[in-house]
């Protein structure tokens, strides 16, 4: 066995049906009295009612949380923040409302509690991305991982099934790439597959039968353990790919990286092949393209063009991504970004590279 260093994140985590309830206790726990509840337009109605549930734990609402956690909006909420004596956050939903959660903790260590509705995974990470002039950027820092995380299997009951598919792959994308992090070990790799295992399994269920909480519950454990390998690795291609497009040209970020994913883990099949193996393995034997298939089966989104991403934005995304690449297994040219993008565009499925 090769020689490995492996630093087990501290954090909390509340795993059963109907953990709702739980969310005054946890903010207890932390030594808070006052939380202020974070979440998008969309979900300001649940996290009213939550504000509600909690009563005097409740300092306040804020609901403008938007993709990328444009600073704008931070700024916003760190005024809400202050002017409403809050000393903790709780952040209600996905990807959105943790980054903000994240991005105020990051300004304020302000300690914070997530009841996460979707698969994002970001709950349990380090990682902090924040969009500001079109650019996205990332930061990692262990005062923005959350202390206490709450998965309830009920609150992911009514989250849309194509958003619960294209949010499924995009916890995948997180365990795919930790496989072949320069950081990556054993322990990173067990996580890994058994994440991939659980969201294949749970996201076709879902599909047929979107109240089977069976099938809610697996995808949120599934998507737990993609976060935790998310935290616990180094980020590479896919996520420098999903930052640029995301950030640049506001593409909506599950379905961006729903769509790369199978062309990203083609991209460094051969390089990373002894990494990918038990993933390829879940796929048929062909990591991208076992993906692309699976991903089409459940109805993804299959290509950038239906996110409104132009041909023409190819040669601008493909030199952003290669101004500063992460690192990754293959190199990464602007001739092989190329390729990819233009694959990603048309949907297109992946051969091996």
């Amino acid at each position: 066995m090769e020689p490995f260093v492996h630093n087990a994140a501290p954090g909390r985590v509340v795993f059963a049906p109907g953990a709702l309830s739980q969310v005054g206790a946890e903010i207890e726990r932390l030594g808070c009295a006052r939380a202020l509840i974070l979440s998008t337009p969309f979900q300001k109605p649940d996290a009213e009612r939550l504000a509600e549930r909690i009563g005097g734990l409740a300092a306040g609402v804020f609901g403008d949380a938007a993709m990328h956690t444009p600073v704008e909006v931070t700024e916003r909420a760190m005024a809400a923040f202050e002017a409403s004596g809050a000393d903790c956050v709780v952040a209600l939903g996905g990807g959105s409302t943790i980054g903000l959660g994240k991005a105020i903790a990051w300004r304020n260590d302000a300690p914070q509690v997530v009841v996460a509705t979707t698969y994002a995974g970001s709950e349990v990470t380090d990682i902090l991305g924040q969009t500001e002039g079109g650019r996205k950027t990332t930061l990692r820092d262990p005062k923005v991982r959350p202390e206490t995380v709450i998965y309830d299997p009920d609150l992911t009951l009514g989250l849309p099934v194509a958003m619960s598919v294209a949010s499924g792959l995009n916890a995948m994308a997180h365990a795919v790439e930790a496989l072949y992090a320069p950081d990556t070990n054993p322990v990173i790799s067990l996580m890994a597959v058994e994440g991939l295992r659980a969201l294949k399994s749970a996201l076709p269920m879902i599909v047929e039968t979107p109240d089977n909480v069976a099938a809610r519950g697996e995808a949120l454990y599934g998507s737990w353990l993609c976060g935790v390998v998310l935290g616990s690795a180094a980020m590479s291609l896919h996520h420098k790919l999903c930052h640029t497009l995301g950030g640049g040209f506001d593409l909506p970020h599950a379905e961006t990286h729903a769509i790369l994913l199978p062309h990203t883990a083609a991209y460094n099949a051969r390089a990373a092949a002894a990494q990918l193996a038990p993933a390829a393995a879940l796929f048929g034997g062909d990591l991208g393209g076992g993906l692309h298939d699976f991903a089409a089966s459940i109805g993804a989104p299959m290509a950038l063009k239906d996110l409104g991403f132009s041909e023409d934005y190819i040669p601008s995304a493909a030199g952003m991504a290669t101004e500063n690449p992460y690192a990754n297994p293959r190199e990464v040219t602007r001739e092989g970004i190329l390729d990819l993008l233009t694959h990603a565009h048309s949907g297109t499925r992946p051969a091996p590279n």
